[in-house]
Protein backbone atom coordinates (compact mmCIF):
# COMPACT_ATOMS: atom_id res chain seq x y z
CA UNK A 1 0.00 0.00 0.00
CA UNK A 2 1.42 3.50 -0.72
CA UNK A 3 0.80 4.44 2.89
CA UNK A 4 3.50 1.73 4.06
CA UNK A 5 5.95 2.77 1.36
CA UNK A 6 9.40 4.54 3.08
CA UNK A 7 9.32 7.80 3.73
CA UNK A 8 11.50 9.38 0.47
CA UNK A 9 8.78 7.22 -2.17
CA UNK A 10 5.50 9.14 -0.26
CA UNK A 11 7.42 12.45 -0.64
CA UNK A 12 8.11 12.06 -4.43
CA UNK A 13 4.97 10.40 -4.75
CA UNK A 14 2.81 13.37 -2.95
CA UNK A 15 4.61 15.70 -4.26
CA UNK A 16 3.87 14.48 -8.45
CA UNK A 17 -0.01 15.01 -7.24
CA UNK A 18 0.57 18.84 -5.60
CA UNK A 19 2.77 19.95 -8.48
CA UNK A 20 -0.14 19.06 -10.71
CA UNK A 21 -2.39 21.18 -8.76
CA UNK A 22 -0.08 23.87 -8.75
CA UNK A 23 0.04 23.86 -12.03
CA UNK A 24 -3.97 24.15 -12.30
CA UNK A 25 -4.03 26.93 -10.00
CA UNK A 26 -0.84 28.71 -12.48
CA UNK A 27 -3.11 28.15 -15.29
CA UNK A 28 -6.38 29.38 -13.36
CA UNK A 29 -5.15 32.84 -12.38
CA UNK A 30 -3.81 33.27 -16.37
CA UNK A 31 -7.25 32.95 -17.33
CA UNK A 32 -8.58 35.27 -15.03
CA UNK A 33 -6.33 38.12 -16.71
CA UNK A 34 -5.21 39.81 -13.19
CA UNK A 35 -2.01 38.42 -12.62
CA UNK A 36 -0.95 40.46 -9.68
CA UNK A 37 2.22 41.20 -10.44
CA UNK A 38 4.11 42.47 -7.32
CA UNK A 39 8.03 43.69 -8.03
CA UNK A 40 10.35 41.92 -5.60
CA UNK A 41 13.94 43.50 -6.68
CA UNK A 42 15.25 44.40 -10.38
CA UNK A 43 14.09 41.60 -12.52
CA UNK A 44 12.49 39.43 -9.94
CA UNK A 45 8.77 39.32 -10.54
CA UNK A 46 6.18 38.18 -8.24
CA UNK A 47 2.34 37.17 -9.56
CA UNK A 48 -0.81 35.91 -7.98
CA UNK A 49 -0.06 32.80 -9.43
CA UNK A 50 3.27 32.23 -7.23
CA UNK A 51 1.76 33.02 -4.79
CA UNK A 52 -1.30 31.03 -4.77
CA UNK A 53 0.93 28.09 -6.40
CA UNK A 54 3.09 27.96 -2.98
CA UNK A 55 0.71 27.81 -0.41
CA UNK A 56 -1.31 24.85 -2.13
CA UNK A 57 2.22 23.01 -1.94
CA UNK A 58 3.19 24.12 1.37
CA UNK A 59 0.00 23.73 3.28
CA UNK A 60 -0.45 20.19 1.05
CA UNK A 61 3.41 19.18 2.08
CA UNK A 62 2.88 20.36 5.66
CA UNK A 63 -0.61 18.34 5.81
CA UNK A 64 1.07 15.60 5.59
CA UNK A 65 4.39 15.40 6.61
CA UNK A 66 4.82 18.23 9.38
CA UNK A 67 8.38 17.54 10.58
CA UNK A 68 9.59 18.43 7.29
CA UNK A 69 11.36 21.38 6.32
CA UNK A 70 9.91 23.45 3.50
CA UNK A 71 11.53 26.24 1.75
CA UNK A 72 9.52 28.32 -0.73
CA UNK A 73 10.67 31.19 -2.79
CA UNK A 74 8.03 33.04 -1.69
CA UNK A 75 9.02 33.03 1.61
CA UNK A 76 6.49 32.27 4.84
CA UNK A 77 3.05 31.17 3.02
CA UNK A 78 -0.73 31.16 4.65
CA UNK A 79 -1.25 27.42 5.59
CA UNK A 80 -5.31 28.43 5.37
CA UNK A 81 -6.15 27.11 1.57
CA UNK A 82 -9.25 26.47 -0.19
CA UNK A 83 -10.13 22.66 0.20
CA UNK A 84 -9.45 21.98 -3.45
CA UNK A 85 -6.04 23.02 -3.07
CA UNK A 86 -4.99 21.18 0.07
CA UNK A 87 -3.71 17.61 -2.01
CA UNK A 88 -3.22 14.95 0.17
CA UNK A 89 -3.31 11.38 -1.62
CA UNK A 90 -0.10 10.20 -3.54
CA UNK A 91 0.55 9.04 -6.97
CA UNK A 92 0.41 5.48 -6.26
CA UNK A 93 1.89 4.42 -9.87
CA UNK A 94 4.85 5.99 -8.48
CA UNK A 95 5.07 4.57 -4.77
CA UNK A 96 4.06 1.08 -6.28
CA UNK A 97 5.85 0.01 -9.01
CA UNK A 98 9.49 1.85 -8.17
CA UNK A 99 11.56 0.31 -5.19
CA UNK A 100 13.15 2.62 -2.93
CA UNK A 101 16.61 3.36 -3.30
CA UNK A 102 18.77 1.46 -0.27
CA UNK A 103 20.54 4.52 1.53
CA UNK A 104 17.33 6.07 1.13
CA UNK A 105 14.85 3.33 3.08
CA UNK A 106 14.73 4.55 6.50
CA UNK A 107 14.96 8.70 6.60
CA UNK A 108 13.36 9.95 9.00
CA UNK A 109 11.15 13.99 8.42
CA UNK A 110 13.71 15.32 10.12
CA UNK A 111 16.31 14.78 7.88
CA UNK A 112 14.42 16.07 4.46
CA UNK A 113 14.47 19.45 3.46
CA UNK A 114 12.24 20.67 0.60
CA UNK A 115 12.96 23.45 -1.86
CA UNK A 116 10.13 24.84 -3.39
CA UNK A 117 9.59 26.88 -6.61
CA UNK A 118 6.50 27.47 -7.21
CA UNK A 119 6.42 28.96 -10.65
CA UNK A 120 10.05 29.24 -12.06
CA UNK A 121 10.27 31.63 -14.71
CA UNK A 122 7.90 34.38 -13.99
CA UNK A 123 9.10 36.79 -16.24
CA UNK A 124 8.31 33.82 -19.42
CA UNK A 125 5.16 33.17 -17.24
CA UNK A 126 4.67 37.34 -17.48
CA UNK A 127 5.60 37.45 -21.04
CA UNK A 128 3.58 34.88 -22.88
CA UNK A 129 6.48 32.09 -23.18
CA UNK A 130 4.30 29.35 -20.93
CA UNK A 131 6.09 26.88 -22.52
CA UNK A 132 8.90 27.41 -20.12
CA UNK A 133 7.12 27.70 -16.71
CA UNK A 134 7.55 24.77 -14.01
CA UNK A 135 6.58 24.21 -11.07
CA UNK A 136 9.72 22.67 -8.94
CA UNK A 137 9.90 20.54 -5.92
CA UNK A 138 13.26 19.41 -4.78
CA UNK A 139 13.99 17.18 -2.10
CA UNK A 140 17.31 17.12 -0.13
CA UNK A 141 19.12 14.55 2.06
CA UNK A 142 22.01 15.42 4.21
CA UNK A 143 22.27 18.58 2.35
CA UNK A 144 22.55 17.07 -1.30
CA UNK A 145 19.47 17.21 -3.77
CA UNK A 146 18.64 13.34 -4.06
CA UNK A 147 14.34 13.75 -5.74
CA UNK A 148 12.75 16.02 -7.35
CA UNK A 149 9.44 17.00 -9.44
CA UNK A 150 9.41 19.35 -12.65
CA UNK A 151 5.88 19.90 -13.57
CA UNK A 152 5.10 22.00 -16.81
CA UNK A 153 1.99 23.39 -16.56
CA UNK A 154 1.63 24.51 -20.33
CA UNK A 155 3.17 21.32 -22.18
CA UNK A 156 0.94 20.05 -24.40
CA UNK A 157 0.37 16.16 -24.44
CA UNK A 158 -0.43 14.11 -27.44
CA UNK A 159 -4.33 13.70 -26.37
CA UNK A 160 -4.42 17.98 -26.30
CA UNK A 161 -4.18 18.18 -22.67
CA UNK A 162 -1.91 20.56 -20.84
CA UNK A 163 0.77 19.24 -18.26
CA UNK A 164 3.68 17.18 -18.11
CA UNK A 165 5.26 16.23 -14.71
CA UNK A 166 8.93 14.36 -14.75
CA UNK A 167 10.38 12.96 -11.71
CA UNK A 168 13.59 11.72 -10.87
CA UNK A 169 15.24 9.76 -7.71
CA UNK A 170 18.77 8.97 -7.39
CA UNK A 171 19.23 5.49 -7.49
CA UNK A 172 15.57 4.92 -8.58
CA UNK A 173 16.01 6.61 -11.65
CA UNK A 174 12.88 9.07 -13.67
CA UNK A 175 9.88 9.06 -15.19
CA UNK A 176 7.08 11.63 -17.13
CA UNK A 177 9.61 11.37 -19.93
CA UNK A 178 12.19 9.45 -21.94
CA UNK A 179 15.20 11.22 -22.25
CA UNK A 180 17.04 11.90 -25.58
CA UNK A 181 20.72 12.05 -26.31
CA UNK A 182 21.79 15.47 -28.08
CA UNK A 183 23.26 15.76 -31.39
CA UNK A 184 26.74 14.28 -32.13
CA UNK A 185 27.67 16.91 -34.62
CA UNK A 186 27.07 19.97 -32.78
CA UNK A 187 27.83 21.21 -29.26
CA UNK A 188 24.79 22.86 -28.10
CA UNK A 189 24.50 25.33 -24.73
CA UNK A 190 21.51 26.70 -23.23
CA UNK A 191 21.64 29.44 -20.72
CA UNK A 192 20.17 32.65 -19.40
CA UNK A 193 17.94 34.89 -21.18
CA UNK A 194 17.57 38.16 -18.79
CA UNK A 195 20.44 37.54 -16.39
CA UNK A 196 23.19 37.93 -18.83
CA UNK A 197 26.83 39.91 -18.55
CA UNK A 198 30.22 39.60 -19.49
CA UNK A 199 32.10 36.98 -17.21
CA UNK A 200 28.41 35.18 -18.67
CA UNK A 201 29.15 35.31 -21.77
CA UNK A 202 32.89 34.82 -21.27
CA UNK A 203 32.18 31.60 -20.09
CA UNK A 204 30.25 30.87 -23.31
CA UNK A 205 32.62 32.07 -25.63
CA UNK A 206 35.26 29.59 -23.88
CA UNK A 207 33.51 26.66 -24.61
CA UNK A 208 32.59 27.26 -28.85
CA UNK A 209 29.69 26.11 -28.65
CA UNK A 210 27.38 25.70 -32.78
CA UNK A 211 24.72 27.18 -30.68
CA UNK A 212 23.71 28.94 -27.33
CA UNK A 213 19.84 28.33 -26.96
CA UNK A 214 18.45 31.75 -24.57
CA UNK A 215 16.15 30.92 -22.32
CA UNK A 216 14.43 31.31 -18.96
CA UNK A 217 14.01 29.41 -15.94
CA UNK A 218 16.31 26.28 -14.68
CA UNK A 219 13.56 23.77 -14.37
CA UNK A 220 13.22 24.11 -18.50
CA UNK A 221 16.43 24.72 -18.97
CA UNK A 222 17.45 20.91 -17.44
CA UNK A 223 14.48 19.84 -19.52
CA UNK A 224 15.94 21.20 -22.67
CA UNK A 225 18.72 19.18 -21.48
CA UNK A 226 17.02 15.84 -21.11
CA UNK A 227 14.93 16.34 -24.36
CA UNK A 228 18.63 16.61 -26.24
CA UNK A 229 17.97 19.96 -27.29
CA UNK A 230 21.28 20.98 -25.47
CA UNK A 231 24.60 19.44 -23.85
CA UNK A 232 25.17 21.55 -21.31
CA UNK A 233 23.54 24.31 -18.93
CA UNK A 234 26.14 27.41 -18.54
CA UNK A 235 25.40 30.15 -15.95
CA UNK A 236 28.24 32.17 -14.67
CA UNK A 237 26.43 33.72 -12.49
CA UNK A 238 24.80 34.19 -9.12
CA UNK A 239 21.34 34.44 -10.28
CA UNK A 240 19.69 31.76 -9.28
CA UNK A 241 18.93 29.95 -5.94
CA UNK A 242 18.82 26.57 -4.14
CA UNK A 243 14.94 26.32 -4.68
CA UNK A 244 15.70 26.70 -8.96
CA UNK A 245 18.13 24.12 -9.05
CA UNK A 246 17.56 21.51 -6.28
CA UNK A 247 14.96 19.84 -8.20
CA UNK A 248 16.35 19.87 -11.40
CA UNK A 249 19.59 18.77 -10.17
CA UNK A 250 18.49 15.67 -8.75
CA UNK A 251 16.24 14.85 -11.85
CA UNK A 252 19.33 15.57 -14.08
CA UNK A 253 21.78 13.30 -11.49
CA UNK A 254 19.25 10.72 -11.82
CA UNK A 255 19.34 10.29 -15.61
CA UNK A 256 23.31 10.07 -15.65
CA UNK A 257 23.90 13.83 -16.10
CA UNK A 258 25.30 16.23 -13.41
CA UNK A 259 24.92 19.60 -11.90
CA UNK A 260 27.02 21.67 -10.20
CA UNK A 261 28.95 25.04 -9.45
CA UNK A 262 31.17 27.09 -12.46
CA UNK A 263 33.68 25.34 -10.27
CA UNK A 264 32.54 21.59 -10.22
CA UNK A 265 31.46 21.46 -6.45
CA UNK A 266 28.04 20.76 -5.71
CA UNK A 267 25.70 23.03 -4.12
CA UNK A 268 24.84 22.09 -0.69
CA UNK A 269 20.55 21.83 0.39
CA UNK A 270 20.69 21.89 4.09
CA UNK A 271 17.96 24.16 5.83
CA UNK A 272 20.59 26.55 7.35
CA UNK A 273 22.13 26.92 3.71
CA UNK A 274 21.97 30.84 2.10
CA UNK A 275 19.99 30.67 -0.55
CA UNK A 276 21.78 32.38 -3.70
CA UNK A 277 23.65 30.17 -5.88
CA UNK A 278 26.58 32.42 -6.16
CA UNK A 279 29.12 30.37 -8.07
CA UNK A 280 26.68 29.33 -11.54
CA UNK A 281 25.68 26.55 -12.77
CA UNK A 282 27.13 23.81 -14.49
CA UNK A 283 24.95 21.19 -16.03
CA UNK A 284 25.66 18.45 -18.31
CA UNK A 285 23.96 15.47 -20.00
CA UNK A 286 24.58 11.92 -19.68
CA UNK A 287 27.68 10.92 -22.03
CA UNK A 288 28.92 14.46 -21.95
CA UNK A 289 32.26 14.96 -19.50
CA UNK A 290 31.18 17.54 -16.73
CA UNK A 291 35.30 17.60 -16.28
CA UNK A 292 36.02 18.49 -19.70
CA UNK A 293 33.82 21.48 -20.07
CA UNK A 294 35.14 22.62 -16.67
CA UNK A 295 38.38 22.33 -17.71
CA UNK A 296 37.71 24.97 -20.35
CA UNK A 297 36.13 27.77 -18.43
CA UNK A 298 38.81 30.48 -18.29
CA UNK A 299 40.46 31.81 -14.53
CA UNK A 300 39.21 34.62 -15.17
CA UNK A 301 35.49 33.14 -14.56
CA UNK A 302 36.13 30.82 -11.87
CA UNK A 303 38.05 33.73 -9.95
CA UNK A 304 34.83 35.36 -10.33
CA UNK A 305 32.48 32.95 -9.47
CA UNK A 306 34.88 31.95 -6.71
CA UNK A 307 34.53 35.43 -5.34
CA UNK A 308 31.00 35.17 -5.18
Amino acid sequence: MASSAPLVMRVVGSSIKIAQRAGKIIRDVMCRGDLGIVEKGKDDLQTEADRSAQRCIVASLSKLFPSITIIGEEGQSDLNVPDDWLITETNIEFTEKHDCPGPLADLKESEIVIWVDPLDGTSEYTQGFLERVTVLIGIAVNERAVGGVIHQPYYKTDTGELGRTIWGLKGCGSGGMLPIPPPADRFLITTTRSHSNTIVQSALDALSPDDVLRVGGAGYKVLQLLEGKAHAYVFASAGCKKWDTCAPEAILEANGGTLTDMLGRHYRYGKDVSFPNSSGVLGTVAGISHEAILSKIPETVKQAMNKM
